[in-house]
């Protein structure tokens, strides 16, 4: 078990900053005085929520790629492209909430390490189901 502690501490990474991400929202309420279940009205409001949102839409991606990776693959390659892929996560969330425009740079980092984890899960269960017998 010891073999993917570094995968589980960049789950529990991804995590909390999700946890982050959702009281930054909070924040963004609180600042703007929209109270919830409202999200729109102030532009900073929006981005923010959108960029929490987009968050949550990849982890479905990211996590079983990551697992999958570290289980096919190699604990240590999928710490380092999950912790990759919170680092552009939180890159995207920082540049969404300032300007639409500032959220590419965080959105590549973060779709390339998860590309790089579905990829490489994907074909290492190919090419191990294809040659079992």
């Amino acid at each position: 078990m010891h073999a993917h502690l570094y995968v589980a501490l960049v789950t529990l990474l991804a995590a909390a900053v999700c946890f982050w991400m959702s009281t930054g929202v909070a924040r963004a309420h609180q600042k703007t005085g929209i109270l919830a279940p409202t999200m729109t009205g102030d532009p900073v409001l929006e981005r923010t929520v959108r960029a929490h949102a987009n968050t949550l839409e990849w982890m479905p991606i990211f996590l079983p790629s990551l697992w999958l990776f570290s289980i096919y693959w190699s604990p240590t390659v999928a710490a380092i492209l999950g912790l990759a892929w919170v680092v552009g996560r939180v890159i995207y969330f920082l540049g969404y909430v300032a300007s639409p425009k500032k959220r590419y740079p965080g959105f590549f980092i973060q779709c390339a390490a998860a590309f790089l984890l579905l990829l490489g899960a994907a074909g290492r269960i190919i090419y191990l189901a294809l040659t079992t017998t």
